[in-house]
This record gives C-alpha cells, sequence and structure tokens, in this order.
C-alpha cells in the first residue's frame, strides 16, 4: 500500500526518432556506396526530416522548418564538395554532366539533389506556417 494513493507516476514514452534516423542513415550509405540514387535520395531526404523531427520534438527548436532548411542547405555544399573533387567546374559542360552521371559524380549529384528537395521544403512549409 502506498502512501499516496492519488498520486500518478508519468510514464515516459519512446520516439520513433531514432529508427528513422538509424534507417535513412543506412539506406543514403547503401544509396550513395553502391550507386543505387533514388535509394540515395529517399535515405538523405529520411535522415534530414527525422533529424529536424528529433529537434522539434525535444524542443531545441521552434518549428520544423529552419532545421530543415538548414540541413538541405549542408548537404548541397557536401554535395558541391564530392562533385568539385572530381570536376574542374571551368573546363566541363553541366549539361553533360547531369545526362550522364557516373561514379562519384552522380553520388555527388544525389547528395545536392536531396539537399535541395529539403532546401524547398523547409522554404515552403516556413511560408505557410
Amino acid at each position: 500500500m502506498s502512501e499516496q494513493p492519488n498520486v500518478r507516476t508519468q510514464s515516459r514514452r519512446a520516439s520513433p526518432w531514432p529508427v528513422f534516423v538509424a534507417l535513412g542513415f543506412a539506406l543514403s550509405e547503401v544509396g550513395i556506396f553502391i550507386g543505387l540514387y533514388p535509394v540515395a535520395v529517399g535515405g538523405l531526404l529520411l535522415l534530414g526530416a527525422s533529424v529536424a523531427g528529433i529537434l522539434r520534438e525535444s524542443g531545441y527548436v521552434r518549428d520544423l522548418w529552419r532545421p530543415l532548411t538548414g540541413l538541405g542547405a549542408a548537404f548541397s555544399v557536401l554535395g558541391v564538395a564530392i562533385v568539385a573533387t572530381v570536376v574542374d567546374p571551368a573546363t566541363v559542360e553541366i549539361v553533360a554532366l547531369v545526362e550522364e552521371p557516373s561514379g562519384v559524380v552522380g553520388r555527388g549529384l544525389s547528395v545536392v539533389g536531396a539537399g535541395g528537395i529539403l532546401v524547398a521544403f523547409g522554404l515552403t512549409g516556413s511560408l505557410f506556417e
């Protein structure tokens, strides 16, 4: 018997975000390293959205859209850096590069694409909130 029978103990609920972070990280790595570009983009989108969700749920940010935009910008910069390690921007045609992405260039373009999508979602969400 308890001395305070009407006192409730608070039960903590589990957050689903860590599972999605792990899944997004795994999918993005598999897609990038094997060269499955749609899997890489989908994994990076899941990873970015999950990290933004964790930040929102834990109270570090007020809305979901700013971290989503920031992560997208970081992914875009990282992807451009990956492409720039292989391609000299002054000597290559951008259209030919995008039409036939292969190797490291295709992987970098998939990271840039996912970053661009995250930035677009973040900016659109902040406009409509």
